[in-house]
């Protein structure tokens, strides 16, 4: 298996529809961190982008889904990185590479648009996409990573690792957001990537240490 082989080409149409809906999701956070939600609207996602709301409604059933579709493009962005490891690469090693990858690219967000999403997430129409967002991001690697290992995987196990980066990045996230400035998303996000490819062995044995006699 090579990495060319599992990993779709895009026709010109495809391209071109998915260039749109990432300009629509992009121009829909934007907006809404500048705004807040109730003052967007989906004519003002439309405009910015160029096309009409109809065609904002081809790619969004609402303004809700379109401000957390960014969500589901970072995991689509690692899925493509992780296409495009090296075939002999060990299956976790790729994973960590194209995640660490993909974070390097996209950076940081500054904390204070994370703090307005986090206020905007009160809203509950908001917070339900969030969610329905975290859940496709899930399967979107997943995909990949039951391509890499050739299509015969267990769905549930590729379901698995893939839901272990979310919650490794989620965790590592939360931490920066919370810490001080000495504390850097990547390099948590990294430990807590490497530790979880090892069996939590640090943890293991923490505890094998609290219930020794």
């Amino acid at each position: 298996m090579t990495s060319e082989s599992v990993a779709p080409v895009l026709g010109l149409r495809e391209r071109k529809k998915l260039a749109a809906r990432q300009a629509l999701g992009a121009a829909a956070l934007r907006l809404a961190l500048e705004r807040g939600l109730d003052q967007l609207r989906v004519e003002d996602i439309a405009s910015e982008v160029g096309v009409s709301p109809r065609t904002f409604n081809n790619y969004f059933s609402s303004k809700e889904e379109a401000v957390c579709s960014f969500i589901v493009a970072q995991q689509e962005r690692v899925r493509e990185a992780l296409r495009a490891r090296p075939a002999h690469e060990p299956l976790w090693e790729a994973v960590i590479n194209a995640a660490v990858d993909q974070a390097s690219r996209d950076g940081s967000p500054r904390r204070e648009d994370v703090r307005h999403m986090r206020d905007m997430l009160r809203n509950a129409g908001l917070f339900a996409e969030m969610l329905r967002a975290h859940a496709t991001v899930e399967r979107v690697l997943a995909e990949a990573v039951t391509e890499r290992a050739g299509g015969t995987a267990n769905p549930l196990h590729a379901r698995m690792l893939a839901g272990i980066v979310q919650s490794a990045s989620r965790i590592a996230f939360h931490t920066w957001l919370t810490s001080g400035p000495d504390v850097e998303f990547l390099p948590t996000f990294v430990d807590l990537l490497r530790e979880a490819s090892a069996g939590m062995p640090a943890l293991t044995a923490a505890a094998a240490s609290a219930t020794a006699p």
